[in-house]
């Protein structure tokens, strides 16, 4: 009997507040079985608009009980794909959104970075009120400032010497290249930057614009991938303001075009396929960059 005390007391206590093996386990099938369910949630409606854009609408219709609506079975053709391309000028209208989505970033990332340089680094009267102006502009939707917005650039001066901006591709970039957010995420960054990296550039006669440059920029690597990525979805998700400024078919984005396209014709099979064309390139892009998304937003908000 005294051994067998001796043993129970020799052996590993189990920790209190810490989870047996079992409880363990079963903890790990439920996150995995959430996930599952998540993906499952957000991957099925794709698997649907990928798999209907090969079959009629006879047969679309016909799968909608059973699981083959998700599979590619029965009569699954490329027919939907080239109906797309004889209905309308689908890659024009894809080179249109390539061209205003690099643009749009490009032009954001200088012009947004060095606004908040301004914002962090320099210092000059009335410096923190304007950038309270600025952040409350994110309480305003854009649904607000279009009517404005549009009459504005109508009555801007083009470069061929005429006035207004509608129907062009600068009215579907320009208005979008400022964004407050993203001089916030850039402002947040600079300002955990070391300072004293700045005092040692100017002893060697470095001028503002030389530090920006050379010094605090490819130190921001993060806030640069981040505000790439938030400036990016948007720009290629643009429906509502080419809608109202844009009317030449040569010069639409493939959102605006995929409703132009809709209007042409009711067979789904078809819509499904444009659909398909202009979401699988950015899914495709976000798997291969996955880590690096993920790594951009994880970064971007730790200071030091």
């Amino acid at each position: 009997m005294s051994d067998t005390l001796a043993h129970v007391a020799e052996a590993d206590p189990v920790p209190v507040g810490e989870p047996g093996p079992e409880r363990s386990a079963g903890r790990t099938v439920l996150r995995y079985a959430v996930r599952l369910l998540l993906v499952l949630v957000f991957a099925l409606p794709l698997l649907f608009m990928l798999v209907s854009s090969f079959k009629p609408d006879t047969q679309i219709f016909g799968d909608l009980d059973s699981i083959d609506a998700f599979l590619p079975v029965g009569d699954v053709s490329l027919d939907n794909y080239s109906a797309v391309f004889d209905r309308v000028p689908f890659w024009q209208f894809m080179m249109n959104s390539v061209l205003i989505t690099v643009l749009t970033v490009v032009l954001g990332l200088i012009v947004n970075s060095m606004a908040a340089f301004a914002l962090a680094r320099l210092k000059f009267r009335g410096q923190g009120i304007l950038l309270g102006v600025i952040l409350a502009t994110l309480i305003v939707p854009f649904e607000t400032l279009a009517l404005p917005l549009l009459w504005w650039v109508n009555h801007l001066p083009y470069y061929d010497g005429s006035i207004g901006w509608l129907d062009t591709y600068e009215v579907q970039i320009i208005p979008f290249v400022a964004n407050a957010f993203s001089i916030y995420l850039f402002y947040t960054y600079f300002d955990s930057i070391p300072r004293e990296l700045d005092e040692a550039a100017k002893v060697d006669g470095a001028s503002w614009f030389t530090i920006y440059r050379r010094i605090v920029m490819p130190l921001s690597g993060p806030a640069i991938a981040t505000v790439s990525i938030l400036t990016f979805l948007p720009a290629w998700n643009q429906y509502l303001w080419p809608l109202m400024a844009v009317q030449s078919e040569s010069l639409r984005p493939v959102l605006v075009g995929i409703d132009y396209f809709s209007q042409l014709t009711t067979n789904w099979g078809q819509i499904m396929a444009y659909a398909s064309m202009i979401t699988v390139p950015v899914l495709v892009m976000f798997i291969a960059f996955q880590r690096a998304f993920i790594n951009s937003i994880a970064t971007s908000g730790v200071k030091g």
